[in-house]
């Protein structure tokens, strides 16, 4: 399996996990990450406006499962 197959099937993996528990999760209005509903300031962008909206959750997760990840997160600046 190539890198690329690797991390689209990571990504469809924790989007179901997602799915499962939408109510659990939140999407980051600046960065249109997911994180976890506790999460105050987003990891990725350091904003703090969320949609917490279960079927919006739902959506973005099914979106960003289809495809690569184009967004910098922390674990890139290292």
């Amino acid at each position: 399996m190539t890198d690329a197959n690797s991390a689209l099937a990571e990504r469809a993996k924790r989007a179901r996990r997602i799915i499962r528990n939408p109510s659990l999760y939140k999407v980051c209005l600046g960065c249109d990450s997911i994180v976890a509903s506790k999460v105050n300031i987003c990891p990725n962008c350091h904003a703090y406006r969320y949609e917490i909206e279960e079927d919006f959750v739902v959506a973005q997760a099914k979106t960003l499962s289809t495809r690569e990840q184009n967004s910098v997160v922390a674990e890139d600046l290292f």
